[in-house]
């Protein structure tokens, strides 16, 4: 027989956890009229290490109540399959929220690469799977959020991109869309596929950390048509802008941008 203290001090718990699990009636340890003190047999602790990996794969303490007082081995298999299935799900949540910050990242070693500077760069394959009027169509999200693997409370704007389209007197075309990476192009997509082997590459700062709030369309549409004249390169009239990483600095927004420029 065992005092709580020893059960608390071996099974790693507190003893308030083990008195809450005496007033739901999960585990009935021998009380001693005299002096008040409970005492446990190792079926109370066979009890005590159940309930304890029934709550660490998160049944919550109603259905361990029903598991305690009436549950058939059946019952309890069905129960079981369907916390694996919550714990598959939250799995593959789990690798969604690696692969996101695994390209945040990646996306900060561009901004201290890139920030500025132009080189040639492939756009690779993106399937385009909707539309929206503008990025600040907040009702329109919803679309945005269908269409994109987005984090269970966030809706993220890096599955949006801005394709402008210009020729020699500016800018000729405006136009907002979902994409979604390719990364086989056997695979069957629904959406138009655009890719170009041959860009001009860079990335620029935004936000009114650096801006004030101002509208920078005409500052980077100018050195990029520099750039391509230094360097001979003959623009197609397409610019595809991403979101790359939105931070804070002295409480203003700093929010990155890549853009890709096709050439000849």
């Amino acid at each position: 027989m065992y005092t709580i203290g020893q059960v608390a001090k071996f099974l790693g718990m507190s003893r308030d956890t083990l008195k809450f699990y005496e007033d739901k009636g999960l585990v009935r340890p021998k009380h001693n009229d005299e002096n008040g003190y409970r005492t446990y047999n190792r079926h109370d602790i066979y009890d005590i290490t159940t309930i304890n990996f029934y709550r660490e794969i998160d049944i919550e303490i109603k259905k361990i109540q029903e598991i305690r007082n009436n549950k058939s081995i059946a019952e309890l298999q069905s129960l079981l399959e369907e916390k694996e299935q919550d714990v598959l799900a939250e799995i593959e949540y789990q690798k969604l929220l690696l692969t996101k910050l695994q390209s945040v990242k990646e996306d900060c070693q561009k901004i201290e690469q890139f920030l500025g500077k132009f080189t040639i760069k492939e756009m690779k394959p993106i399937e385009i799977k909707g539309e929206l009027e503008h990025y600040t169509a907040y009702d329109e999200y919803e679309t945005l959020s269908k269409h994109t693997d987005n984090l269970k409370k966030a809706i993220t704007l890096t599955s949006l991109r801005r394709i402008i389209q210009f020729n020699d007197q500016g800018m000729i075309g405006d136009q907002f869309v979902i994409v979604k990476k390719v990364d086989d192009l056997d695979q069957k997509t629904e959406g138009e596929i655009r890719s170009h082997p041959r860009c001009m590459y860079t990335v620029i700062e935004d936000g009114r950390w650096s801006t004030g709030g101002k509208n920078t369309d005409n500052k980077v549409e100018s050195s990029i048509k520099q750039a391509a004249q230094d360097n001979g390169y003959e623009l197609l009239g397409l610019v595809y802008i991403n979101l790359l990483l939105a931070t804070y600095e002295e409480g203003l927004e700093r929010v990155f941008l890549e853009v890709y420029v096709p050439i000849k």
